[in-house]
């Protein structure tokens, strides 16, 4: 049905289901999203974290109190610290960080023999949309779960679509709508998710 067919319906007011349908069939053209599984969903996660910006980590250098401390990676995935050049960190897990920073403090002549460990002690933010009670940027503990997602943000409005949800993941080029089903969907740091509004 055309959008001046459904202006039409509305306006003579022939059927209030008609202007429902419209606006439905409307919202999903415009969507063209890719509809996937919770379970697909939860395999592209990668099974360890990865760092990316957002993130805050605690560098410690052992038996090196001023090259230890609390660093934020900043935008691209870029970390900083003293002495050594930034650190492109974006997609590298805890342990491949820390032979990053030791190789750097090494190879400048800073550290004979450097140790490092990195920890991560806040993860970058998950946002929520739409049909909850109280949208906005939420922390992330490093394991989440929709269930526990909407639960931060305070429940569902009786508007909210249950069944399905718009999840844009950083490491995706688009958002995708994913279909709830009896699979647990994991919520990565980054993440945005959409809920939105039940037509039915």
């Amino acid at each position: 049905m055309s959008i001046q067919a459904c202006i039409r319906a509305l306006a003579s007011g022939r059927a209030f289901l008609l202007g429902g349908l419209c606006l439905l069939a409307s919202a999903c053209a415009s969507s063209g999203l890719t509809s996937i599984s919770a379970a697909d969903a939860n395999s592209g996660l990668a099974e360890r974290y990865l760092i990316d910006a957002g993130d805050q980590l605690r560098v410690t250098v052992f038996d090196e109190e001023t090259l230890t401390g609390e660093f934020d990676v900043g935008a691209g995935g870029v970390l900083s610290l003293p002495l050594i050049d930034p650190l492109l960190v974006k997609d590298k897990g805890p342990q491949q960080v820390a032979a990053m920073v030791e190789q750097s403090l090494a190879d400048g002549g800073y550290v004979l023999d450097p140790r490092v460990s990195i920890e991560i002690i806040e993860h970058r933010t998950f946002f929520i949309l739409g049909e909850v009670e109280t949208p906005g940027e939420y922390a992330h503990n490093g394991e989440l779960t929709l269930e526990q997602a909407i639960a931060k943000a305070g429940g569902f409005t009786p508007r909210a679509d249950k069944n399905k949800i718009v999840l844009k993941r950083q490491t995706w080029s688009e958002g995708r709508i994913v279909k709830l089903d009896k699979a647990a969907l994991r919520i990565a740091p980054g993440d945005t998710i959409t809920i939105r509004e039940s037509f039915f």
